[in-house]
């Protein structure tokens, strides 16, 4: 990369001396053909470079760990759910974002349908299910948790917010992710885990908390780093239901990632910081057993991959990652009023939400 960089600082000063030329004075003047051929050929150098060259070595040097896992039968094979979860994961996904619309800060009474809802659903998993309160401004809001105890103090989180944004049915964002959070904790039943499995319902992810004190999972993370409670792992499910098989379907937060990896909108993807390659991988692992998964390590901020409750671990100097369907990268009805039910594919939902059970599963075996 240093080296197309220094080539492009090259090329721009040699365009700098050229230039020098145009004065009939200047001790570099060429004659007009040469002059012309100089130019020429900088211009084409320098198209090559900032057109291809450096777009894709910065999508190398961004991507980082970028892995994509193809798709082959395996996966069609995986993906035949016999066990009724695509339906139970509409019909979550139906009641939060029809029965409860809107579910935004401002619908505090809708909010409360939610949560009473994830209650309810929660009710026979076998964990330990407890409201945890924390107030923003006047108000008091609240995160969901329901814990599964292991036999060691280690903590495996896995994490999904339950506001949605403004008047949006929030379908995709974030219903999605909470159905699957309410069928990772039915899984979970009869589970006796080496590490404490924690799965956490927040709330406030959505405008005008995100990114301020007052995100409920910025309480969470807060409360395991004072309490002194080891962190294993923390696993986000952000908008884990809309997938594409339209060509060019799935856009990327960087210039020239689209040359590496797949055009369409029909893989999971694992985002780590670059504190979480290990996590990345073997989170993407599990969830590649059920369908395509891209995995991507970046900086702790920047590129768009940083919008959900992960960065609030990663802020703690928490191991996290967030699995998702890309969000805006590939659904269009991203904050939107078509961010309905009728658009997700509750089939590949449920191979996610059978790849993350693994996951956690192997996670929390501690070893």
């Amino acid at each position: 990369m240093c080296v197309f960089f220094y080539l492009f600082i090259l090329v721009e000063a040699g365009f700098f001396l050229v230039e020098c030329t145009m004065d009939g004075n200047s001790a570099f003047a060429l004659d007009e053909l040469l002059f012309f051929q100089v130019v020429s050929g900088m211009r084409v150098l320098r198209f090559w470079l900032v057109r291809v060259v450096l777009p894709l070595c910065a999508a190398l040097v961004v991507g980082g760990c970028m892995i994509s896992q193809c798709s082959g039968p395996e996966h069609a094979g995986r993906l035949e759910v016999k066990d009724g979860l695509p339906a139970r994961l509409e019909k979550h996904v139906r009641f939060l974002s029809e029965d409860c619309h809107p579910r935004s800060v401002g619908f505090p009474a809708n909010q409360e349908k939610v949560l009473r809802y994830i209650e309810k659903e929660l009710e026979g998993c076998g964990g330990e299910v407890k409201r945890l309160p924390f107030k923003a401004g006047e108000r008091t809001y609240e995160n969901v948790q329901v814990v599964f105890p292991g036999r060691r103090a280690e903590r495996v989180v896995v994490g999904a917010h339950y506001d949605s944004c403004g008047e949006t049915p929030g379908a995709d964002d974030n219903a999605s992710a909470v159905a699957g959070l309410l069928e990772l904790a039915r899984m979970m039943r009869g589970c006796k885990p080496e590490c404490t499995v924690e799965l956490v319902f927040y709330a406030n992810e959505e405008p005008p908390f995100f990114a301020t004190e007052h995100m409920g999972s910025v309480h969470h993370a807060r409360s395991l780093v004072r309490d002194g409670v080891p962190v294993r792992a923390m696993v986000c499910l952000e908008m884990i239901g809309f997938f594409s098989d339209e060509d060019d379907s799935q856009s990327y937060p960087a210039p020239g990632m689209g040359l590496l990896f797949p055009d369409r909108g029909d893989f999971v993807a694992v985002v780590g910081n670059w504190g979480s390659f290990g996590l990345a991988r073997g989170v993407q692992r599990k969830l590649a057993e059920f369908l395509p998964t891209v995995r991507l390590n970046v900086p702790d901020v920047g590129l768009g991959l940083d919008l959900s409750d992960h960065r609030s671990y990663w802020a703690e100097g928490l191991p996290a990652v967030m699995v998702t369907d890309t969000a805006f990268f590939r659904n269009r009805s991203y904050h939107q009023p078509t961010d309905t039910a009728d658009a997700l594919d509750y089939r590949r939902m449920a191979g996610v939400v059978k790849g993350v059970y693994e996951a956690v599963k192997e996670l929390a075996s501690g070893e």
